[in-house]
Formats: C-alpha cells, structure tokens, sequence
C-alpha cells in the first residue's frame, strides 16, 4: 500500500473517531464538519508536492492546510491520537514510528 493511501485511509479513521465522540457521526456517515474535513484532507494529500516521499505535515516547511483546517485537524489528532492505539493498534504504531512521523 503506497504512504499517501496508507496515511489517507488513517487520517479518515482518525475524523471518524473524532466525529463520532464529539459531533455524533455515525459508523458511517460523517457531520458536515467533518465530512469537510476528511475531503479538504484527501485533496491536500492527493496534491502533496512531495508525494511518496513526504514527511510529516506538522514539520512540513510548505504548510498545504489552510488556517480553519489546520486547528481542526489538530484537535482531530489530538482527540483520536490515544483512542487509535485501543481502537486500531497497528495503525497507530505505524503511523508514530514510520520516518517522517503522521500526517
């Protein structure tokens, strides 16, 4: 599975968790909020100038994520962080200790 895909399918995981905590999504739908977030994700990924070889987007010099987003997706990751390594351990471990840390 490439990095982007990889990264990606954790980063939806991750704001499905954090919705369904805090905003009341579903298994499987997402609130608005949300459901914008895990698309403006998707599109930042998919235009990643780095491509497969991409680091973290928190040490990132180029900093895709527009203000609004870039808050939510930090109390996405600060929210779902802990809970994915009960909910989806080897994710969790993968996306922490690959070189270039999550996204």
């Amino acid at each position: 599975m490439s990095r982007i895909h990889r990264e990606r399918a954790t980063v939806r995981e991750m704001i499905a968790l954090y919705c369904r905590g805090n905003h009341g999504g579903s298994e499987t739908s997402l609130c608005p909020v949300c459901s914008d977030l895990a698309s403006y994700a998707d599109g930042r990924l998919s235009d990643c100038p780095f491509g497969e070889s991409k680091g973290a987007c928190r040490s990132c010099p180029i900093h895709c994520y527009d203000d609004e987003h870039r808050i939510l997706i930090r109390d996405v990751m600060r929210y779902s962080g802990p809970r994915m390594l009960l909910r989806r351990p080897l994710d969790a471990i993968v996306h922490l200790v690959r070189p270039g840390g999550s996204a």
